[in-house]
């Protein structure tokens, strides 16, 4: 049997490569275990923002928004070609939450967070700006404000490209079936081998505390699965900012321009009771998402207007809350109680803005227990892969790319540069035309790419290229899907 593992990580979201980056940065032997692909649960499935949560101050959430926004900075700072600002217009609606109150609850946004790099808040006039006239005359007022996107699965791999660069080793479609101690080691069988390590980090998500009774362990807290359903539509505006649009049930709905051709709305909050693995969102969840939009935008969507639907569990801190949008977006790590000898930590809830900050408690508290982790915090001011251009150069670095590669589309600059930053050069390498980087499946897609995927980024089926490592699938056709799938298949 070869050597133990320091830690083994159980779960391949957002949490789990952060707390697997952070440990193998700081000199542990690291394995992460992944039943599916990375980011193929929850971690793929968000509203795709680096926020704060305007709305969670209605519910006294003081301390969970002040350490978003900060983590909002930071995540900036070290990801700038997957998270870049966004402005948000929110309309002043009659009979909701009056104009003073929002006028208050943003200025305690902008400012509870300390001093930030991103621009205020400030009233606006919606029949003159440019927001405005993609909504029914009846609204008026308004307020702008920033907030951050994401690519929430592409930040999930570029942690894990991370902890890989710093030795830990990345397994995915490696389901954990069993797991025991013995004497100071855990044994882990998974994907048909065992593997020992001296601790084990439970990162499952919404499976937390099934992984929690499979390590032989009580769940420290319990999980409420609430779904968030999103849908995605032809564009229903020709500018850059998103939406934040309130609804009558007190609940907010974004809707947010993606991928140049779309609009993405969400999202629902729905307790979730059937398997994990069978997360759909439901009829009356489109409905809902249909109506909240269309009680704003002058031009209606409807059922046959959505191109696509996805949906995640999120995993919520059981706090008794009535409703699941009320239930705290906060965390809770939780310790085994079997003293110093092979220890596990469960991390309970979170949210992914806050990924990077849980990772680093986490990994401060193994420390305690395994002294193999060395060294200072270093998460936030080390670039992930592609990262390490500065945040306010994203211009520059598509005009460089531009420059170097003058057979690509103004397109396909915008996508790869902000899908790999400065790795975008691993795999386009000196090509000096389209035919230098092989096949073409469509949409920009190449041979090239394709492989850069699999062999740098654990990518294997068409939807782990299509829907998590990019988002080509809602712009390919059936039959490019199927070409990239027998590509895949041989």
């Amino acid at each position: 049997m070869s050597p133990p593992f320091d830690l083994i990580v159980i779960g391949g979201g957002v949490n789990g490569a952060g707390v697997a980056r952070d440990a193998a940065g700081r000199g542990a032997k690291v394995l992460l275990l992944e039943k599916d692909d990375l980011a193929s649960g929850t971690s793929s499935k968000s509203t795709k923002l680096v926020h704060g949560g305007l709305r969670y101050l209605e519910y006294y959430e003081f301390a969970l928004v002040r350490e978003a926004l900060g983590e909002r900075e930071t995540l900036w700072g070290i990801a700038p070609h997957i998270i870049w600002p966004m402005r948000f217009i929110l309309p002043v609606t009659a009979n909701m939450r009056p104009r003073w109150m929002l006028r208050a609850g943003l200025f305690l946004y902008d400012h509870i967070g300390g001093k930030g790099s991103l621009k205020k808040t400030r009233s606006i006039d919606l029949r003159k700006h440019r927001a405005g006239a993609a909504l029914e005359r009846q609204f008026a007022h308004g307020f702008e404000y920033s907030d951050g996107w994401v690519d929430d699965a592409r930040l999930v791999v570029l942690n894990a490209m991370d902890a890989a660069d710093c030795g830990a080793e990345i397994r995915t479609r490696t389901p954990v079936t069993a797991a025991r101690r013995e004497g100071e080691l855990w044994h882990v069988d998974a994907g048909g081998e065992t593997f020992t390590a001296r601790a084990l980090l439970n990162a499952a998500g919404p499976g937390a505390d099934d992984v929690a009774r499979l390590v032989g362990e009580n769940p420290a807290y319990g999980i409420r699965r609430v779904r968030g359903s999103h849908i995605v539509v032809p564009r229903l505006f020709d500018h850059d900012c998103a939406y934040i649009l309130q609804q009558p049930d007190t609940r907010i709905c974004f809707a947010i321009p993606w991928e140049s051709d779309y609009t993405l709305i969400g999202t629902t909050d729905a307790d979730h009771s059937a398997s994990l693995d069978d997360v759909d969102a439901s009829e009356g969840e489109v409905r809902y998402l249909l109506d909240a939009v269309n009680r704003y935008f002058e031009r209606d969507v409807t059922p046959a207007d959505v191109v696509w639907t996805y949906a995640g569990v999120r995993a919520l801190v059981d706090d008794g809350s009535g409703r699941p949008e009320a239930a705290s977006r906060g965390y809770q790590l939780a310790m085994s109680d079997a003293g110093r000898v092979a220890p596990v930590l469960g991390i309970y809830g979170g949210k992914i803005t806050s990924y990077r900050h849980v990772a680093q408690e986490a990994v401060d508290a193994l420390a305690e227990r395994l002294p193999e982790l060395k060294g200072a915090h270093w998460t936030g001011d080390t670039p992930l892969p592609g990262g390490d251009f500065g945040r306010h150069a994203q211009p520059y670095l598509l005009q460089v790319l531009g420059e170097d590669y003058p057979f690509l589309s103004e397109r396909d600059l915008l996508r790869i540069g902000r899908a790999y930053g400065t790795c975008a050069w691993e795999w386009l390498g000196d090509a000096k035309g389209r035919s230098d980087l092989g096949r073409d499946f469509g949409e920009g897609l190449s041979e090239a790419e394709v492989e850069y995927l699999r062999n740098r980024e654990w990518a294997q089926t068409a939807d782990d290229i299509l829907y998590r490592r990019t988002k080509l699938g809602v712009h390919m056709t059936d039959a490019q899907k199927t070409a990239l799938k027998d590509y895949l298949g041989r």
